[in-house]
């Protein structure tokens, strides 16, 4: 049985979905699909106050997305520190961070040349 696309779109929308139920703060999107050497269409990236916090947006996004696109990422890593989660749902990969390992890593400056839309918080 061949699996269902799912909309670049609805993916990303269920994302920040997810993130904003736990208040994940600093929610960036970076648009990759004009870069040659990208892995990946988008980079959404976020931060949590804390280890528990980093889970708690990992959760909510799973879950948000299993519940409306029926979707599961295709691997999910470092959630046994959570400091910087990576949850790779192939088209788009998500990174939730810690503030601070997220100022020391920076990735918004080594993909300088994606299209950066900053997302406001609604709370």
């Amino acid at each position: 049985m061949a699996k269902k696309t799912i909309n670049n779109d609805d993916l990303l929308a269920n994302i920040i979905k997810g993130i904003e139920e736990v208040k994940g703060n600093d929610i960036t999107i970076l648009d990759l699909r004009e870069i040659d050497t990208a892995v990946c269409d988008y980079f959404v990236i976020c931060n949590g106050n804390s280890n528990t916090q980093v889970n708690a947006i990992v959760n909510s996004i799973q879950k948000t997305v299993s519940k409306e696109l029926k979707d599961k990422p295709w691997h999910v890593e470092g959630t046994d520190n959570a400091e910087w989660v990576l949850m790779d749902y192939v088209n788009i990969v998500v990174h939730v961070f810690q503030k601070h390992i997220r100022e020391y890593y920076n990735i918004e400056s080594l993909w300088g040349d994606a299209k950066i839309t900053t997302i406001e918080n609604k709370y």
